[in-house]
């Protein structure tokens, strides 16, 4: 069983270049992110069509490691095909990091294509590794440009004007060119492709509180924290009994033949807040989000978790929840006359919390009801991610 990606049209469309081994979250994060800013995105790879997939990986770099370990990330499915594409007709080009650049960068096919979005002008965002792809096709030489470190000797060698990444989070834009050194400046990145398109972004002077624990979906947790990081919201994470800069496990989910979902480890998960200073300053915070996977079985049997919760909901602050979020909210009591979705497997929680079941037919479906948004699973991330920009006011315009 694969899970389907979004493709909507809309007015700007984008395209991203992918391959086998690319990095997890540099392909899904600005995947996912662009859609539920009302932009259509295709993903394509050389030699594989639409409903194919490329396997992707997590990179990490531990502090005790000379450089980044890398494991098995999600399967990505593709829905464009890359002989199909006319480049004419998209408005910018992203390029994720990871392995894959290391030999997508010898395809010439690959090259051609880069080559006509420089010469149109049009933006090009490439992160980490992505910009091998941007030396071999010669369209660097004196740009400005950062990467991942290692990427250094390539970048001069083919004209770039080197700058060295401060931080993991670094970005650099010059004309069309926007390089990030890897996805922890995702939040940057992504902000100066959307303006690079023409977008403007209003009603994000946010502050926003995500719930996390351990072997929290990975996926659910980084994209809606990056998305609205993105948009310019101040995101707290925060954990019970873990400190800022202390660290979450998150897990890999996805399906892959078996009658439920596969479970590997995904990246490590930074939190940036203290949970006893969240529920002090709580009036502060205008949107809760809950993200799924393993965490919210214990994280349900917390009580100020729970409280936390049910003061969101009393107060009609927009509160949104994926997957087995709802085990938490159907647990703080808030689900009664609610129209709610989530993974099937959490319908008898919903049910039993008095909600309203809305049965997640196709699995990326979401809802919402009063301040409430609940999605099934992690494809739904962009009408998702969508839903809880309303309520908040927040818009991206073009």
């Amino acid at each position: 069983m694969k899970l389907p990606h979004t493709r909507v049209r809309m007015g700007r469309q984008v395209l991203i270049l992918c391959g086998d081994f690319m990095e997890d979250y540099e392909v899904m994060v600005p995947f996912q992110a662009l859609q539920a800013f009302g932009v259509s995105v295709d993903s394509v790879c050389p030699g594989k069509k639409a409903g194919e997939a490329c396997t992707t990986a997590v990179h990490e770099r531990l502090p005790h490691e000379q450089t980044y370990r890398e494991s098995r990330g999600h399967n990505f499915t593709l829905n464009a095909t890359f002989d199909d594409i006319e480049a004419s007709k998209y408005d910018g080009l992203v390029i994720p990091g990871g392995r894959a650049p290391e030999y997508l960068s010898m395809n010439e096919s690959v090259l051609k294509l880069v080559c006509k979005f420089s010469e149109s002008g049009k933006p090009i965002a490439s992160i980490c590794h992505g910009q091998l792809i941007l030396a071999a096709a010669d369209v660097l030489r004196g740009k400005k440009c950062t990467a991942y470190p290692a990427v250094k000797p390539v970048a001069v060698a083919a004209g770039a004007q080197w700058v060295e990444p401060e931080s993991m989070a670094a970005c650099v834009i010059d004309g069309n060119l926007i390089t990030g050194a890897t996805y922890m400046g995702h939040p940057e990145f992504i902000r100066l492709f959307v303006q690079a398109l023409g977008g403007t972004i209003t009603g994000s002077d946010k502050n926003i509180l995500f719930l996390c624990g351990d072997y929290m979906e990975d996926y659910e947790v980084i994209v809606p924290f990056q998305s609205l990081e993105a948009l310019g919201c101040k995101v707290d994470a925060i954990c019970p009994s873990k400190k800022p800069g202390e660290t979450c496990p998150t897990a890999i989910h996805d399906f892959e033949g078996q009658q439920t979902y596969s479970e590997k480890p995904g990246h490590q998960f930074t939190l940036n807040a203290s949970f006893e200073d969240a529920l002090a300053s709580y009036s502060s915070y205008h949107g809760l989000v809950i993200p799924g996977g393993r965490a919210p079985e214990y994280l349900a049997l917390h009580d100020a978790i729970l409280g936390l919760v049910n003061q969101f909901m009393k107060d009609k602050k927009p509160v949104a929840s994926i997957c087995h979020g709802q085990q938490i909210l159907a647990a703080a009591g808030v689900l009664k006359g609610k129209k709610c979705t989530a993974y099937p497997a959490v319908k008898l929680n919903v049910v039993l919390g008095g909600g309203e079941w809305m049965e997640p037919e196709p699995i990326d479906r979401c809802f919402t009801d009063g301040n409430l948004v609940t999605g099934a699973a992690w494809p739904g991330h962009p009408e998702f991610i969508s839903h809880l920009m309303a309520l908040l006011g927040i818009k991206v315009t073009f």
